[in-house]
């Protein structure tokens, strides 16, 4: 796949009186190649690196787990399992080239990737928050209307797979109007005083407003609504669990103790995993609102772009490296899986004894909305966009199994 980022033209700029003028007149705006110092670059570098290790090796091992056990093939586990590669998707698509963008000027990949990666970055995240609203919906069903036909795994599959199709709808618009263009008479200078063409991957639209009304659109789909459904549901479930938290007539104070710090445990993590998406998109989708619909000046424009935006990237990034930490914490079948893998080069393996009902929450989140600078550059001309957001919870019941149990 060959750069759209050319070589360097010219090698240096001449310094002639008639050329100088003939550059006022023409009115040319000079960039620095590179956005930040080294020592500021190589602390995003390091952080990048850190969560994007931490999101494939987390979320491999959610799916080993799950592919490979037989009792973790459950309803709500290939769920997490769809979250997991949502994940995945996210970590290969959109924290490198999010990285790359936050770090130079302007686009530095070709047309091709300019669409293929707002198009998987923007369905990887509604996949996921999509996914997470399965999963609370399904956890809804099976503790607060237990007595319900319970959801099977085909239909289960079905419904992961409606889930990308939506997804692939909803970000269809992106990946139509995202292209890349040469800002004219814009130029990127290195340190050795180098002039490169200055390429913006953008969203191309016909008016400024069917951008602002895109945005909307998706911040109301893939945020607000599904993130109100997912607190509506949780928040119905806890008060289920503890409505019942007291123990029956007759049952053991010991055992009656264990079943209410169960189900503490449960609302607790509801409560964290919806506080850790919100927190962890909030900031992302407040920039990509400000930046459509503020008046920004120069000056703030810089700011935001080069030092906020990426922040607000990391952080949403850092909402699908953390949810395997969230799964291992809460849920003892992933707990014992990861502790399996780990131990499995070094210890002859063993069968764990019959599981007892996976309870798992999960979370994604797609830092996915493209480079701040394009913002910029293309809000000179009125473009620019971006896409979506996710993190969520879970948990499913064996026979015999309290629903909060896991």
């Amino acid at each position: 796949m060959q750069a759209v980022r050319l070589s360097p033209s010219n090698s240096t700029w001449p310094n002639s009186t008639a050329n100088e003028s003939h550059l006022l007149r023409e009115n040319y705006t000079f960039s620095a190649y590179y956005q930040h110092s080294s020592p500021v670059a190589a602390m995003f570098i390091l952080a990048y690196t850190f969560i994007f290790l931490m999101c494939m090796i987390g979320n491999m091992l959610v799916c080993f787990i799950v592919v490979k056990n037989r009792q973790m093939r459950t309803v709500t586990n290939m769920f997490i399992l769809n979250l997991a590669i949502s994940d995945l998707l996210v970590g290969i698509f959109c924290m490198p080239t999010t990285l790359v963008d936050n770090l130079i000027t302007g686009w530095p990949f070709d047309n091709t990737m300019c669409k293929m990666s707002g198009l998987v970055q923007g369905m990887s995240v509604s996949a996921s928050i999509f996914t997470l609203v399965a999963i609370a919906v399904e956890r809804f069903r099976c503790i607060v209307h237990p007595f319900r036909q319970k959801l099977t795994l085909r239909k289960a599959l079905v419904t992961i797979a409606i889930i990308w199709v939506l997804a692939l709808l909803i970000m269809c618009p992106a990946a139509i109007t995202l292209t890349v263009t040469r800002e004219e008479h814009h130029f990127m200078v290195d340190t050795y005083n180098n002039s490169y063409p200055l390429y913006s991957c953008w969203e191309a639209w016909p008016e400024t407003g069917m951008r602002r009304i895109y945005t909307t659109v998706l911040f109301s789909h893939i945020y607000v609504a599904p993130l109100a459904l997912i607190v509506v549901m949780y928040a119905r479930i806890a008060f289920k669990l503890f409505k019942s938290a007291a123990p029956a007539h007759g049952q053991e104070e010991p055992e009656g103790r264990r079943v209410s710090r169960r189900k503490a445990k449960v609302i607790n993590m509801l409560i964290i995993v919806a506080l850790f998406f919100t927190l962890s998109w909030l900031p992302l989708w407040t920039l990509m609102l400000l930046m459509d619909y503020g008046r920004l000046s120069e000056g703030q424009l810089h700011l935001v772009t080069v030092y906020v935006f990426p922040f607000a990237h990391w952080l949403a990034f850092f909402n699908s490296s953390a949810n395997p930490i969230i799964y291992g914490y809460f849920n003892e079948n992933f707990r014992r899986g990861f502790q399996e893998a780990f131990r499995a080069p070094f210890c002859s393996p063993h069968r764990h004894h019959r599981h007892r009902g996976p309870y798992t929450p999960r979370s994604h989140g797609c830092g996915l909305f493209f480079g701040a600078r394009n913002r910029v550059f293309a809000q000179a001309r009125a473009s620019d966009s971006p896409p979506a957001s996710e993190s969520g919870p879970l948990a499913p019941r064996h026979a015999g199994v309290p629903a909060w149990d896991g």
